[in-house]
């Protein structure tokens, strides 16, 4: 029978002789008991000590106390031509990789999660076997899942299986498989490089800590490519993944867990606690003039449910909110201009950003709510260097293929493709376009639209002071042709509304849209 090392608690064994259990019984108790975090208390302390968690304790921050059914707990790396059996059970337990099923807040999902104390939680093949193992039941019950991601990547010392390059391993195909099947959040606490970051980068989303660093390789391949000497911290640190828009979510070591069951409960169905903040603020939350920039995510936070809104990719493409929020009870997804960032001008970043987000939604059921306040396209020689044709495109594209309800509200300046991209190609494209009053709507921007129109009777004016106060003049008339209550009279609206009455509205709208039945899964979701 397997022998217990003096750190192993003997209280197993103990309560299973005072009742008498078989040999075999004890064995599988005493295996169990040196695979607990409790069997490694000095690896255990010195990873505390860095400011990290272990793969267990992960898994019991994040599920329901007593939920978590484990698969592949006994396995260890597959080393035994280079150690010994009591060795393999005492550092490579589970092969680096702790992972099951589990209900989180009362619904079921699965969790995996890599385990540092472990080879650094890099990646085992009898790990890869248990992966695989469990995507082909999370893909066979659709199960949402969160995958604690941070590892060094694939392990080279596996002995016990004949490996060349080892490039069959099917556990990225797997995985990625999955993208629009099920919501996957990835949460990375501390360095993630190589297959490890692969894991991360083609979750739907990725919750970083201030630990996080990120990369495609790690410090021993960066120097074994030739590209110098980096220390782990400075391959992906924190503050250029969120600025880059690879991580969506950033969260205190204590918090990430918590950040990633909020996030998972967006997917999981309606709370039935919510409360709704005072809706008249929104008649203030617009400052009358165009030019006027205003930090829109306080007009997002008052439609939805309180503290219920939580902003995705903040540090990437600022000029386009993109959130996750709830209306009575209700998860909806939320793309927003921002005019405090070029105005809120669509750009390449602010294309791909959207475009992505509402694929994401559309995978998932999660109807959309457009707050369009945009001057239009992104223009411009530098802009076109980006890639902007294409990268605004993608929005449309995304728009025009929704499968679930999308509802605009144009808050300020709706004009030009840019505003059309928002609105899903058209303002009849939604399944309702609703404006406040402060709303103009446009081709283009207004003054822009007479000094082109009527360019050549303005150049014939010579003095350049009435020049200007003819376009003042023109921009004044356009001004009033483009306002909302026109725009409406023309039916290119459909209805012009008190601020405060929004919210009503869109939940109106929402639960005549809403049906009992799954979303229709299966469009994969771009990773970018």
């Amino acid at each position: 029978m397997l022998r217990y090392r003096p750190e192993v608690p003997d209280s197993h064994e103990t309560e299973a002789q005072q009742l008498g259990v078989r040999a075999d019984l004890l064995e599988v108790l005493a295996r169990r008991a040196l695979t607990e975090d409790a069997a490694r208390p000095d690896a255990v302390e010195k990873l505390h000590a860095r400011g990290g968690r272990t793969a267990r304790e992960h898994v019991a921050e994040l599920v329901d106390p007593g939920s978590f059914v484990e698969y592949g707990r006994f396995v260890t790396a597959a080393q035994e031509a280079r150690r010994s059996t009591d060795d393999l059970l005492d550092r490579t337990v589970a092969d680096g990789i702790v992972g099951g099923l589990a209900t989180i807040d009362g619904h079921a999902c699965a969790v995996l999660s890599y385990d540092y104390l472990v080879m650094a939680g890099t990646q085992g093949m009898r790990g890869h076997h248990k992966t695989d193992r469990l995507m082909d039941v999370i893909e066979r019950l659709d199960l949402p899942t969160v995958f604690f991601a941070a590892g060094g990547g694939g392990r080279p010392g596996d002995t016990d299986m004949p490996l060349i390059s080892a490039l069959d391993v099917t556990t990225f195909a797997a995985w990625a498989r999955l993208s629009g099947r099920v919501p996957r959040i990835a949460v990375v606490d501390g360095n993630c490089f190589a297959g490890n970051a692969v894991i991360a980068g083609c979750a739907d989303l990725i919750v970083g800590t201030p630990r996080t660093s990120l990369g495609m390789g790690g410090p021993a391949m960066i120097a074994g490519g030739g590209l110098g000497d980096v220390v782990a911290a400075d391959v992906g640190p924190l503050d250029v993944m969120v600025d880059n828009g690879v991580v969506d979510v950033v969260a205190d070591p204590d918090d990430a867990a918590a950040t990633a069951r909020r996030l998972l409960g967006y997917f999981t169905g309606p709370t039935r606690d919510w409360a709704a903040p005072d809706q008249a603020l929104l008649r203030d939350a617009v400052p009358e003039g165009e030019r006027a920039a205003f930090d829109v995510l306080p007009v997002v936070e008052t439609m939805c449910d309180e503290d219920s809104v939580t902003v995705l990719r903040p540090g990437f493409a600022p000029e386009l909110v993109t959130a996750l929020g709830r209306i009575e009870g209700h998860a909806v997804g939320v793309v927003a201009n921002d005019s405090r960032h070029l105005a809120g001008a669509i750009t390449a970043d602010a294309g791909d950003k959207a475009a992505r987000f509402l694929q994401l939604c559309d995978a998932h059921g999660l109807p959309v709510i457009s707050l369009v306040d945009t001057p239009g396209m992104m223009v411009g020689p530098e802009a076109e260097r980006t890639g902007l044709v294409r990268h605004t495109s993608r929005l449309l594209v995304a728009g025009a293929s929704l499968r679930t309800p999308l509802i605009g509200i144009v808050l300020r300046r709706a004009y030009g493709l840019g505003a059309q991209a928002m609105l899903g190609g058209s303002t009849h494209e939604p399944l309702m376009t609703l404006a406040w009053p402060s709303a103009h709507l446009g081709a283009m921007g207004l003054e822009g639209a007479v000094r082109l129109a009527l360019r050549r009777e303005l150049e014939a004016v010579e003095d350049e002071a009435e020049r200007e106060r003819q376009v003042r003049e023109l921009t004044a008339a356009a001004r009033e042709r483009a306002a909302a209550l026109n725009v409406a009279r023309y039916f290119e609206l459909d209805d012009v509304i008190d601020p405060a009455e929004t919210r009503g509205i869109v939940a109106q709208l929402l639960a005549a849209a809403r049906r009992d039945r799954p979303a229709d899964r299966g469009r994969p979701v771009d990773t970018w």
